[in-house]
């Protein structure tokens, strides 16, 4: 029982200095980190989508689902750096937070999935998806403690909820297809979390609006 007390006592002490330390990083230093993290996450979506154009059935450009079909697509989102700059910083934190968020089940499925993807690297690319998931859940972490000294507004997030199911399909066809475009939707998100992030390390560091 005292074992107990005392290996909760240090869990307990563990994460007040872990809190203490987050809170005194500015937050110039926290966005700096999340966006290098968010152009990482990115870097890797785009690498993936090149492994599988490699071997993507020619028919699969024509019966893909259009970018407007991605389960994310009802958010409101700045369609480019002029729009993103007019938005405010806990806005903009929210929406990164909202697209990220919506992702935690679809990342899983994409990761089932590359088990037993018919594609002949699907060994890397079950890695490099693994990957992923690992630096979205870090940057994940990165951004709540981000909203937290940020206020209410940016803790706010919008429900996407992914109904896409985990059956991506039988055939091989099917499978590569329904695979490439959930991964299509996944980099579209991704650079759109990178652009903000990268906006709003830019405001942070008082750069003026043309050299963001």
């Amino acid at each position: 029982m005292d074992h107990r007390k005392t290996s909760g006592s240090k869990l307990f002490m563990t994460v007040l200095y872990t809190v203490a330390a987050c809170s005194a990083v500015p937050i110039s230093d926290l966005l700096d980190r999340a966006s290098q993290r968010s152009d990482t996450l990115h870097s890797l979506s785009t690498t993936l989508t090149h492994d599988l154009d490699s071997h993507f059935p020619p028919i699969g450009r024509m019966i893909m689902p259009r970018p407007s079909m991605c389960h994310t697509s009802s958010l409101q989102t700045p369609n480019d750096k002029e729009q993103a700059l007019q938005v405010s910083e806990s806005d903009l934190l929210s929406l990164a937070r909202s697209l990220l968020h919506a992702w935690l089940d679809p990342l899983v499925v994409l990761s089932t999935s590359a088990n037993t993807l018919p594609h002949p690297a699907q060994s890397s690319i079950s890695n490099k998806i693994r990957e992923m998931q690992e630096h979205s859940k870090n940057l994940g972490d990165g951004l709540d403690i981000l909203s937290g000294k940020m206020g209410p507004a940016a803790q706010a997030i919008s429900s996407l909820p992914y109904r896409g199911g985990n059956d991506i399909g039988q055939d091989r066809i099917s499978r590569l297809i329904n695979f490439q475009f959930l991964l299509s939707c996944f980099r579209r998100d991704s650079h759109k979390i990178d652009s903000f992030l990268k906006v709003l390390r830019c405001r942070a560091s008082k750069m003026q609006p043309e050299m963001c």
